[in-house]
Formats: structure tokens, sequence, C-alpha cells
């Protein structure tokens, strides 16, 4: 399947307008919202990797920034797991209210604080969100809402990141639902290593295809 360049758009949430790219695959059945971590945002060169190759899968996808500009320097906002989550469930919201994506099932992939941001927002509305994946992800920010996820969730983490792995298993304790935590082999925090963003990669998109069932 040909990757086209998606669409810039722009989502409306509690008076700030995030800026984003969507890209929708013919036919897909799916899009995965990504929750960017500290620091990142719609143009993280990690996770416009992985979305291209939900989107070869058959799978669309939103990546678009939690914060606008002006607030990615207040550090109260860019660690307020609260507010990361309101903002991603108006991406969702937004997704479920426009022409083109109406209908469609919704999957989140969170990085780092934003996958504490995913599994809080994915427990306020559980009805809405058909699968999560975390990729290096902090959980435990969000462990009050670990055991109301609904959503089959699975815990990518990099085996030499070991405060996140302990992390993660922590919190994988928690979660009720259908659940998997994969650890990638000789992974740092940010799968910087050779074929191992690959490895994260493969595993979102078998996740997300085992439980979002996009068209083929």
């Amino acid at each position: 399947m040909t990757q086209n360049q998606g669409k810039e758009v722009v989502i409306p949430a509690g008076g700030m307008n995030l800026l984003g790219i969507l890209n929708l695959p013919p036919e897909t059945t799916g899009v995965i919202a990504f929750a960017h971590g500290t620091g990142s945002g719609r143009l993280s060169p990690r996770n416009s990797y992985v979305a291209r190759l939900l989107q070869e899968a058959g799978l669309g996808t939103l990546l678009f920034d939690l914060l606008e500009e002006s607030e990615e320097t207040d550090r109260r906002k860019v660690f307020d797991i609260g507010l990361l989550a309101e903002r991603l469930l108006a991406g969702s919201h937004w997704l479920q209210n426009r022409p083109g994506t109406r209908g469609l099932k919704i999957g989140y992939f969170g990085a780092s604080t934003g996958a504490a941001a995913s599994i809080q927002a994915a427990a306020r509305e559980p009805e809405g969100i058909s699968a999560i994946v975390s990729r290096g992800g902090r959980p435990d920010m969000a462990m009050d809402y670990l055991d109301k996820v609904k959503a089959p969730t699975l815990l990518i983490v990099g085996g030499e990141d070991r405060p996140v792995v302990a992390m993660n298993k922590e919190a994988f304790q928690m979660i009720k639902c259908v659940k998997s935590l994969a650890i990638v082999p000789g992974a740092s925090h940010l799968f910087e290593e050779t074929g191992a963003l690959d490895k994260v990669a493969k595993l979102a998109v078998d996740w997300f295809l085992k439980y979002m069932s996009p068209k083929k």
C-alpha cells in the first residue's frame, strides 16, 4: 500500500487549537491516535515511523500535539496527565464526529507520559477505545485508572530501560482486561538501537490488527 502524506488538521480542545496530521488508508475500519511523550509531538520521527507501518497495514493514524506551542515550556502542563488525557479525548471526539472517520474504531498509541494519558482517557470513556499500545510508557502515572481500562492493552518496554521495566511490571499487575507485556531485549528507552523500533512497530501492528480488524 502506498503511503500518502496525510492531511494537516486542527483539533479544537478546551479553547485550544491542536495541530495534527491525519492519514486514512482506503477502506480502513480503524484509526490510531498517537499520544506523544514529554517534549515530543506530531513530527516525532519515531512515532511517524510506527504510523507509516500502521498505514501500510491498513490502519489510519492521527498524530497530533497534545499541547499548543505556547504550553510546551510549562512543566506543570507537560506532566499534567489529566490535562493530556483530556486533550486525547478531544482528539477522539473529533474523530468520532467528523465525516470520513465517524464510525471508525479508535485505538491509542502512547509513548512515555502519553501512555499514562492513553490509559486515563481509555478508562474515562471505556466504550470508545478498541485497543491501546504503550511504547516505553509510564502507565504507572495513571495507576488509579489501570483497573478501569477495558481495551486490550499492550505494554512495550526496552530491556535495558530497567527502571521503566519495573514500573511497567507493577502497572501490568493492575490491568484487569486483556493485556500483554513485551520486553524488547537490548533496547533502551527510545529504542534507538538497530532493529529495536522495527520490533516495536511489528508488535504494535499485530496488536492493533488483532483487536481492530481492518479490512484487507
